[in-house]
């Protein structure tokens, strides 16, 4: 009952306590039990009283696990002294069984060691048998060793020293006699060192000094063989581009032929020697040797013999290397050739690129291909990979081709200056049938007329593409004999002539476009030619077809991009013909001489703008009146006419409008304003008189709209109007735009203003002051409006 004291949750926080206790860990205890002193007054004796409860509650609930488990304990303590009962008869038996067991197995005993001293024995036999069969073979090659040495074959012996010392000495090393053996080898080797030393620099000299010669016939003797191998195929129709390789061998009786001049002189004894030691010292040196054939002379890309005597000394080289190889035995090895020639490649191809990088003559790269393809066969014929060599060789087409293309660049630029730009006139039918011989031209209306006629192309026409085939010719010869099928050359082919096309002879046209001497006339001969060259396009990839023999509808058949390539070159063409007219109109426009405060108009149009409609006349005259055979070129030269007329009225509407909002010209009269309307009176005029066929009603009159509805609105004073239907579809100033017209009225204010200094005492003059401020009020508001709108 003496909880019935305690401050409210103080029990339940004494539980928390003593959970906290129970379920955490020791290190944690003294918090809690902090908490009991620092809790109310007599929080501890009330806490202990609560733990003593606690402790008594488990006590309880201990006893009562102990009574629950007591009779199973017991249970367990009454079976155990059952089991032990049979554990002891178990134990009895157990020992019985085991004397018994021993009793039997001695007799086994004794007749298992009888056993294990008859394995002894045979074992010791078979022993000796196997070490005197060890001992036979090391006698035999002793023996054989002793006869090679008495028969001077001192390579054999060295072989046979090596694998008696390699193989049949370890396994009776424990031997007397065998230790004599091995004491005697090495004053044998080193006798036959001294002998095949003395041999093997002489053999090395000899090789040096053949080298050149060995090589030169070895390329000789592939160089004939491939063009049997090719009158061959001729006389068995192959067709032309079928891939073929040589890979048979050079025939060993060609191997004696080759290497006879090196080899004349030397004997057996090329074979002698220690062949470790050999080994290291030929190959040493070779490897310096070859040092010094890869190294190339600096000035070797100025003339082809540079590069044969490269090729010479390499493929001699080479061609020894692969003799010794055959006819000794261990002195070089296929895995040590195969990397002194992958050396050897790579400086190859790293000198081959650095050198043919400074050849800049597309003759010289044709020759320098030929070579190293006759290089790469012969050694090829040796059995050496050259497959990368070959793929050097596309990198040299590359640059071969980028020669062409430099080449032809210059030819081009020689055909377009040396050019007229003038229709070719035909004046017999040989002269006819000579030109449409050499360029695919075909016109039956212009072969009914009667000669004297003209061609509507200029003579570059047929020049450039006669040139472009000439072109494919000269690709063609590189691609020859890189054992490459038909497919590949004529995407090749293709490829080149794609380039010529489209940068070479596309860059050519495009500053022919540029030059300040051609003119208006010229450029549109120009497009004409582009034209015919365009439709040419399809008889050269005839060409080329009939070259590669694939056709052209293959799936992966490259196209000729000729349409792209003159297509820009006619809007190049069509874009300077603009620029040059409109540039023509600045110059007469800035011939302009307006008194802009006139106060009456003369009467007539400005003198500038008629001569500038004058010239225009007579440039469009032109334009439609050029010479053509057909109603194709009619077309084009009238759509480029109508183009540049439009662009001409266009480009003039907008000179005058930036004249009349000049930000320097400050004021302007209504007589300046009656003026200038007459100038576009004269423009509309000249719009409408048709300088152009082909326009569809009033389309190039709307050039000169916007002045139009500027001019009225100023010359009739109309802004009630302006600004009542402002923004309406239908309205009679729609392409009036508010600031434009606010610029030229507050121009025409101040000039109001500057002309009536007595304007104040005259009634009308202050009237039309007032309207023009009120008008310019409205105007700043709209734009305003507008502004804040956008």
């Amino acid at each position: 009952m003496a909880e019935i004291g305690e401050g409210p949750g103080t029990v339940p926080e004494h539980e928390r306590i003593l959970q906290e206790i129970q379920s955490t860990d020791t290190a944690c205890v003294g918090p809690t039990l902090r908490s009991v002193y620092d809790d109310q007054p007599n929080a501890h004796k009330k806490f202990m009283e609560k733990l003593d409860a606690c402790i008594r509650n488990h006590d309880k609930e201990i006893e009562k696990m102990c009574n629950f488990h007591h009779q199973g304990f017991v249970d367990a303590i009454t079976e155990l002294l059952k089991v032990r009962t049979d554990a002891e008869k178990l134990k009895v038996q157990v020992t019985d069984t085991n004397r018994r067991f021993q009793d039997a197995g001695k007799e086994v005993i004794v007749q298992t060691e009888d056993i294990i001293r008859c394995r002894i024995q045979q074992r010791n036999i078979t022993t000796v048998v196997e070490k005197l069969q060890l001992c036979l073979p090391v006698l035999e090659m002793y023996s054989k060793l002793k006869e090679q040495m008495s028969t001077k074959r001192y390579y054999s012996a060295l072989k046979t020293m090596e694998q008696l010392e390699n193989v049949y000495f370890p396994r009776v090393s424990q031997y007397r006699f065998c230790q004599l053996m091995i004491e005697n080898l090495p004053k044998l080797r080193e006798d036959i060192k001294e002998i095949s030393m003395s041999d093997l620099k002489d053999f090395l000299e000899s090789i040096r000094k053949h080298s050149d010669k060995i090589g030169e016939t070895a390329m000789k003797q592939a160089q004939q063989q491939k063009i049997f191998t090719v009158t061959l195929q001729k006389q068995n129709n192959v067709k032309f581009g079928k891939t073929m390789y040589i890979n048979d061998r050079i025939p060993e009786e060609r191997n004696e032929i080759v290497l006879k001049h090196a080899f004349e002189e030397e004997d057996e004894n090329e074979e002698e020697g220690d062949e470790e030691t050999f080994e290291n010292y030929y190959r040493k040196q070779r490897k310096k040797q070859a040092r010094l054939v890869l190294q190339p002379q600096s000035n070797m890309h100025e003339t082809v013999d540079g590069y044969r005597r490269y090729f010479t000394q390499i493929v001699g080289f080479f061609v020894v290397e692969d003799h010794i190889l055959h006819v000794t035995q261990g002195l070089v090895t296929r895995a040590y050739t195969d990397e002194l020639w992958n050396m050897a490649l790579s400086k190859i191809i790293a000198v081959l690129r650095a050198h043919s990088s400074y050849c800049t003559d597309p003759d010289l790269v044709l020759e320098l291909k030929n070579l190293i393809v006759i290089f790469a066969d012969t050694l090829q014929g040796y059995g050496f990979p050259v497959n990368r060599l070959f793929d050097l060789l596309f990198e040299i087409r590359d640059q071969y081709n980028e020669t062409l293309l430099k080449k032809w660049a210059g030819v081009f630029r020689d055909i377009f200056e040396e050019d007229n730009y003038s229709p070719i006139p035909i004046v017999s039918e040989e002269e006819y049938r000579a030109i449409i011989s050499k360029f695919p031209f075909q016109d039956p209306d212009l072969e009914k007329q009667p000669f004297p006629k003209k061609l509507p192309m200029s003579q570059s026409v047929p020049h450039i593409y006669i040139q472009v085939k000439e072109f494919i010719y000269a690709s063609l010869k590189f691609s020859e004999s890189l054992h490459r099928s038909s497919t590949e050359i004529d995407d090749m082919l293709r490829k080149s002539t794609n380039l010529l096309l489209t940068r070479t002879l596309s860059s050519c046209l495009l500053n022919l476009i540029k030059k300040p001497h051609i003119g208006l006339t010229e450029l549109v001969q120009i497009i004409i030619n582009t034209t015919h060259l365009e439709q040419a396009c399809k008889y050269l990839e005839d060409f080329i077809t009939n070259i590669t023999n694939i056709s052209q509808e293959t799936v992966h058949t490259t196209r000729l991009y000729g349409l792209s390539t003159f297509k820009d070159a006619r809007h190049a063409a069509e874009g300077e013909i603009y620029t040059k007219l409109n540039q023509k109109i600045d110059e007469f426009v800035q011939l302009a001489d307006y008194d802009w405060t006139m106060s009456e108009p003369d009467g007539r149009a400005s003198g500038y703008l008629m001569d500038l409609i004058n010239f225009l006349r007579s440039i469009f005259q032109v334009f439609t009146h050029l010479p053509t055979n057909s109603s194709d070129h009619a077309a084009m030269s009238g759509k480029v006419a109508q183009t540049a007329c439009m662009s001409a009225c266009q480009h003039l509407s907008t000179s005058l409008m930036q004249m009349l909002l000049d930000s320097e010209l400050k004021q302007i009269s209504m007589g300046a304003v009656q003026q200038f309307n007459l100038d576009v009176i004269q423009c509309e005029l000249f719009a409408s008189s048709e300088p152009v066929p082909g326009f569809q009603g009033d389309t190039l009159q709307l050039a000169f709209i916007d002045l139009r509805q500027l001019l009225d609105l100023f010359m009739v004073w109309d802004w009630s109007t302006y600004l009542a239907d402002y923004g309406q579809p239908a309205s009679k100033y729609l392409r009036v735009n508010p600031n434009t017209a606010l610029t030229l009225l507050e121009k025409m204010k101040d000039t109001s203003k500057k002309n009536n200094i007595f304007a104040q005492f005259r009634k009308n003059d202050r009237d039309k002051q007032k309207l023009i401020e009120t008008v310019v009020k409205q105007l700043r508001s709209l734009v305003n409006g507008m502004s804040q709108h956008t």
